[in-house]
This record gives structure tokens, C-alpha cells and sequence, in this order.
């Protein structure tokens, strides 16, 4: 008897990888917190260069410094999750996150601030290891939905950040910002030293050669191309959208103040339902459905916006509507992406990963640039209608794609 139950046991079948709704939540949030990070220093611009005597001219170089650290952490940190043990780097990167924004708080010179600045982007690339690091835990059947989740997460931290520094600024002061996220980020780094299982990668290969292997990746792997294309699309007309529009309600057709302006982004946030259903989706096998759409969506709701400035209270709502609209859009190709990526090899995720951010991120940035140069010409007649042309090329591009 105890000899077949033992054959019983030896011949069962290994349990099915899985991720608890509880842990999908902690990585969601996890994601949402350290974003946040990324866009505190834009609705506190103002008085940052103020307090530290920033001229003019250098006063950009605040969110400037922050991207561009972003963008060389894609690059430079992401790949480094298919090499090294995944929670210690994470948990390494929040911990030197909690110390550049110590740094931005009590900095007592630009260029101190700009450092600071600099480090907060280059650390909070551990949310494009979290990512990854969930898909690895997930499913098959199920990675899409995992991934739509998190990355809800991480939109929600994203449109909630120039909201809640805004707000956090008008009751204390712009150093209570970097201050209380500091204490969050200590906070978060001890519950995921508790809660995320350590996380090996199999690829033996140095960091040299593991940054090598990206150029490779990125020249010969179609998916990656065409999703990276479509999201860089997507994404540049997201960040003309959300530069433009706080132009536009401040002017003398809104004439809103800084809070109005910031529940104005809060309720933008309403698109993070979009990445669950779009992981679902993605799940399902609905593809080109599921991209053609975000598309299409994205295009409807720059029209609808452009059609919304003219200052009445009608106009204010269907330009949120147009916020909420495009913002679902956007999630939704942006999730159908990751879980195309994420399914071509587990041992190339975070590099995957890392160009696929990147491209996008350089799409923002050019949509940002654009729009407040397009503002600034043409006013918001014609920075709306090139918004609208970012998702038309991603969906011209979409339409050449092959049915296989």
C-alpha cells in the first residue's frame, strides 16, 4: 500500500504555475507606486525652480532629466532581469529609488536636484522588472489577464501622480512629496522582500553580451517591430494629449486652476480599466481585434477632443470623455503588445521588454515635444489634429500586417 501510493505521487503531475490574485494585486501596485515616481517632478516644476533659482530656460530639465534617466534604465537595467535574480534587483533599484528622492527633497542646488532628478528615472525601471517577473509567474492560459492587471497598476500610478502632487503641494509643500514617497518606497521594498518569490534566470550569458544580444533581438524578431511600432504611435499621441490639454484648460476658453486641472488628469485615470479587458482579450486569441480597435478608438477620441475646445461646459466633458477614451485605447494596445512579447521566449523577457518600453518611450517623447511646439504655433486647432495623426499611422502600418 505505502509503495503505490509513493508510485501514486511520483507520477502525479507537477502543479500548474500560477499567480494568486493577492500577489497580481501587490505587483499592480508595486508598479503603480514606483511610476509615480516618473511624473511627480511635472506639476511641481513650478516651484521646484523657484525654491532652488532654476532660470528659466533649465526649468524643463526637470522632467527632462527624469525621462532621460528613464529611457538609459530601459536599456541599460531592464536586460539585466534575464541575468541576475529578479526580487534582489528589484528591490535593489526601490531602495536606491528612496535615496534619490531623499536627495530630491533636501537637494539645496540645481544641480543637485537635476542628479537626483536623473537617478529617480534611472530607478524606477523596476517596474519594467516587475512586469516580466509577473508574466514568468503566470499561466499561459492566463499571462495576458496577469499582465492587463499589473499594468492597470501601473496607469493608475502614472495618472495619479501630477493629481496627488498637486494636491500634497497646496496643503504642505513640493519637498512633502519626495519625502512621503520615499517613506513609501522603504515601505514597499520590506512587503516585497516578504511576499516575492526569488526568481533565477537561466541565461549564462555576461552583460556585455547580454546588451549585444538586444541589437540582435531588435533587428530580427518581426513581433517585437511591429507592436513596438504600434505602441510608439499610440503612445505619441497619449503624451501630446496629456501635455496639450493643461495648456488648453488653463487658458482663457477653461480658465481652470491647478486643482481643476488636476481632476481633470484624475478623471483621465478611468481608462485604467482598459488593461484587464484587453489581457483577457489577448487570452482569447483576439488579436487584430483587439489592436484594430485600440486604433480606432484612439483616432475617434483625438477627433472628438479636437472638437472640444471651445471653452463651455459641454466641451469640458466630452474632452474628458476624450481623455478616458484614449487612454483605453492606448492600454489596450499597449497590453495586446506585452502579451504577444512576452509569448515569444521566457528567457528574453526582460530584454524584450526593454526595447519594446523604450521605442514606445521615444514615441512619447516626440508626441510630448511636438504637442507644446504645435501648441505654441498653432494653438490646440492644431496640435489636436496631430494627435489624431500618430494612431492613423499606427493603424496604416497595423494594415499591412500579414494574416499569419
Amino acid at each position: 500500500m505505502p509503495a503505490t501510493a509513493a508510485a501514486r505521487r511520483e507520477s502525479a503531475p507537477l502543479p500548474e504555475k500560477t499567480i494568486s490574485p493577492l500577489m497580481t494585486f501587490m505587483f499592480a501596485a508595486a508598479c503603480g507606486l514606483v511610476a509615480a515616481n516618473l511624473y511627480y517632478g511635472q506639476p511641481l516644476a513650478g516651484p521646484i525652480s523657484q525654491a532652488l533659482g532654476f532660470t528659466p530656460a533649465a526649468t524643463g530639465l526637470i522632467v527632462t532629466l527624469t525621462q532621460i534617466g528613464y529611457g538609459l534604465g530601459l536599456l541599460l537595467i531592464v536586460p539585466l532581469g534575464d541575468l541576475l535574480e529578479n526580487r534582489r534587483l528589484v528591490l535593489t533599484l526601490i531602495g536606491l529609488s528612496a535615496l534619490a528622492l531623499v536627495g530630491a527633497a533636501f537637494a539645496w542646488s540645481p544641480g543637485l536636484f537635476l542628479l537626483a532628478s536623473l537617478c529617480i528615472g534611472l530607478a524606477s525601471v523596476a517596474v519594467q522588472v516587475l512586469v516580466p517577473f509577473a508574466a514568468h509567474m503566470a499561466p499561459d492560459a492566463s499571462r495576458g489577464a496577469v499582465v492587463g492587471n499589473v499594468m492597470s497598476g501601473l496607469l493608475c500610478g502614472i495618472m495619479l501622480a501630477r493629481p496627488v502632487a498637486s494636491f500634497l503641494s497646496e496643503l504642505s509643500s513640493w519637498h512633502t512629496v519626495y519625502i512621503l514617497s520615499a517613506i513609501i518606497m522603504v515601505a514597499l521594498a520590506v512587503l516585497l522582500r516578504v511576499v516575492l518569490p526569488a526568481r533565477v534566470p537561466h541565461t549564462k550569458l555576461h552583460y556585455g553580451q547580454l546588451l549585444h544580444s538586444m541589437g540582435h533581438l531588435a533587428l530580427h524578431t518581426p513581433v517585437l517591430q511591429r507592436r513596438a511600432i504600434y505602441q510608439a504611435c499610440m503612445f505619441g499621441s497619449f503624451s501630446l494629449f496629456w501635455t496639450t490639454t493643461p495648456l488648453l484648460l488653463a487658458s482663457p476658453a477653461f480658465g481652470l486652476t491647478q486643482n481643476g486641472i488636476a481632476l481633470f488628469a484624475l478623471a483621465g485615470a478611468a481608462g485604467a480599466v482598459a488593461s484587464p479587458i484587453a489581457g483577457r482579450l489577448a487570452d482569447r486569441g483576439h488579436t487584430k481585434l483587439a489592436t484594430a480597435f485600440a486604433m480606432l478608438l484612439a483616432i475617434v477620441a483625438l477627433i472628438i477632443g479636437h472638437l472640444s475646445g471651445s471653452g463651455s461646459l459641454v466641451a469640458l466633458l466630452t474632452l474628458t470623455l476624450s481623455g478616458i477614451m484614449l487612454d483605453f485605447g492606448v492600454q489596450t494596445n499597449l497590453v495586446r503588445g506585452q502579451r504577444a512579447i512576452f509569448a515569444l521566449s521566457p528567457e528574453h523577457r526582460s530584454r524584450v521588454n526593454g526595447l519594446y518600453m523604450a521605442t514606445f518611450f521615444g514615441g512619447g517623447a516626440i508626441g510630448s515635444a511636438v504637442g507644446g511646439w504645435a501648441y505654441a504655433t498653432g494653438g490646440w486647432n492644431l496640435a489636436s489634429w496631430i494627435g489624431v495623426c500618430f494612431p492613423i499611422v499606427a493603424l496604416v502600418v497595423f494594415l499591412t500586417e500579414g494574416r499569419k
